[in-house]
């Protein structure tokens, strides 16, 4: 499975400091192994490493009858 840009999806990610975090993420590029998105807990725009991040999913849509 590969990331792609307008998905959402959930990582785990480590940062500079080694703290480690799980954060809900919406890809808007990807490019030079860094993953440029918004962080859909702050709202605020990111860049991420993709070396740190842990691990990752998509996010499940939801659907409505």
């Amino acid at each position: 499975m590969k990331m792609a840009a307008g998905q959402t999806i959930e990582i785990v990610y480590v940062d500079k400091a080694g703290k480690i975090t799980q954060r809900r993420i919406e890809v808007k590029g990807i490019r030079d192994g860094r993953i440029r998105a918004t962080c859909l807990t702050t709202g605020a725009p990111r860049v991420f490493l993709a070396a740190n991040i842990l691990a990752w999913q998509p996010v499940a849509e939801k659907r409505y009858a």
